[in-house]
């Protein structure tokens, strides 16, 4: 039996505060963009170093449009920031438009 839902007792949940954060290892930063060689591609060239591509709030952003989140009207808006060539803007939107799709449809 569930003894918080017998009353015997009263059960409580000590919460701490957060003192120290450990970034995630760098295959698992931006998983969805980096499943993609061809955006990786410009990624690299633009951020050599793995840490700057971790911190990078353009990857962040391309990664969660990858992901399916964003419309792709705010997508429009934000592209010609990302600093990708008009290939790689083409492919995203082509992707964005793709997922948006089936996104629709399982709705």
């Amino acid at each position: 039996m569930d003894q918080a839902k017998s009353g015997e007792k009263r059960f409580y949940t000590k919460i701490f505060p957060l003192t120290e954060f450990y970034p995630a290892e760098n295959y698992h930063q931006k998983h969805r963009l980096r499943s993609d060689r061809d955006l990786m591609r410009e990624f690299n060239a633009m951020y050599p170093l793995q840490e700057d591509f971790m911190n990078s709030t353009t990857a962040a952003r391309i990664n969660g449009y990858l992901h399916g989140y964003g419309s792709m009207e705010d997508l429009k808006k934000e592209l010609p920031g990302f600093g990708l060539s008009p290939v790689a803007e083409k492919k995203l939107v082509e992707i964005v438009k793709k997922r948006k799709g089936k996104i629709a449809l399982a709705l």
